[in-house]
């Protein structure tokens, strides 16, 4: 857990704006990602769902030490984009009534009350949306040294009596600890783990076979490995297990998802209005050694999914935005 409180401050701010890459892109996906590698990248798999049509690259390494190459069909931490599963999962609970959006903090968990900021303003809607003001335990120093396994309520204690962002709905800061306040509300709702219910009514009923909640739940030699500059040791194996950052899956798995989320095939009608008016229908995901990008190209009809198996700096990430647009830019000529 250290190597990870050492590797993501600063990270989950990930740039907006940053100076793109503004190379030319190749004639073919597959050779932009053979240049990304040349350039520094360990490992990268790309998935493409259009028209119906499933298209697969991948270069590099799946596991550098054992010289393994790049799979495309290998599992990967999905890191962030897991919050899309998280807000679907609470959309179809909101959709059966047994949550409300209009519920405060207080009202789903009795014992902040007092210890978080205006516990008793926050709703449930502000906080899936990023706009309770709550602090994120992520950049809590003692976050590194935490156990694994421990409760979500022995690491939401990290962030107790610590000052707000901002009011209730006052502003927009993304925090991971809405998601780990929604992973325990969605538990004590069911009275078994949310992990559960994604399983069983999202992932299972969609065919989302190479989908898992957790790394442990998964075939360790399925999962590629993950790197970062200037620390050799595969990172393949440092456990995150905290709501809304801890998923894998491969990639087609993430954009057949995305497929469903869009086109309205996860989702009844009034799930689908719920889900709209709460989430969103892309997101990135970053965790120690694994970057994601999954997102709809509506011009073209065109889900696009990256996995880059390297992380580094804040700048870094507009490196992996430039290939991601460099890949979109050869499906629309292509279109």
């Amino acid at each position: 857990m250290k190597v990870y409180l050492k590797i993501i401050i600063g990270l989950f701010f990930l740039i907006q704006g940053c100076q793109k890459d503004i190379q030319i892109p190749a004639n073919t996906i597959q050779a932009e990602l053979d240049r990304s590698i040349e350039h520094g990248f360990d490992g990268i798999i790309v998935y493409v769902n259009q028209g119906g049509n499933s298209s697969f690259y991948s270069a590099g390494w799946k596991n550098r030490q054992d010289q393994i190459p790049a799979d495309p069909h290998a599992l990967f931490k999905i890191a962030s984009i897991s919050k899309l599963y998280e807000a679907a999962a609470l959309a179809m609970l909101v959709a059966d009534d047994q949550l409300s959006l209009s519920s405060t903090l207080v009202e789903l968990i009795p014992e902040v009350d007092g210890r978080i900021a205006y516990a008793d303003q926050i709703t449930l809607q502000m906080i899936v949306q990023h706009r309770s003001g709550i602090p994120d335990f992520i950049y809590h120093p003692d976050f590194g040294d935490s156990d694994p396994d421990e409760s979500y309520m022995t690491t939401l204690e990290l962030i107790y009596d610590q000052s707000a962002q901002f009011e209730p709905d006052k502003g927009y800061h993304y925090s991971n600890t809405n998601f780990l306040l929604i992973g325990e509300i969605m538990d004590r709702t069911l009275g078994y783990s949310h992990h559960d219910y994604i399983k069983n009514e999202i992932l299972n009923p969609h065919n989302l076979f190479n989908t898992y909640s957790l790394y442990r739940d998964a075939d360790s030699n399925d999962v590629m490995s993950g790197y970062y500059k200037g620390y050799d040791p595969d990172l393949k194996s440092s456990e995150y297990t905290r709501p809304g950052g801890a998923m894998v899956a491969s990639a087609e798995d993430v954009g057949m998802f995305l497929r469903y989320l869009i086109d309205g095939t996860l989702f009844t009608d009034e799930e689908q209005e719920i889900y709209s008016s709460i989430y969103e229908y892309e997101h990135t995901g970053w965790s120690p050694g694994y970057t994601s990008i999954a997102r709809y190209n509506s011009d073209i009809d065109a889900i696009v999914v990256q996995f880059v198996s390297t992380g580094y700096n804040a700048l870094f990430w507009s490196e992996l935005e430039g290939l991601y647009e460099r890949i979109n830019r050869i499906l629309e000529k292509e279109n």
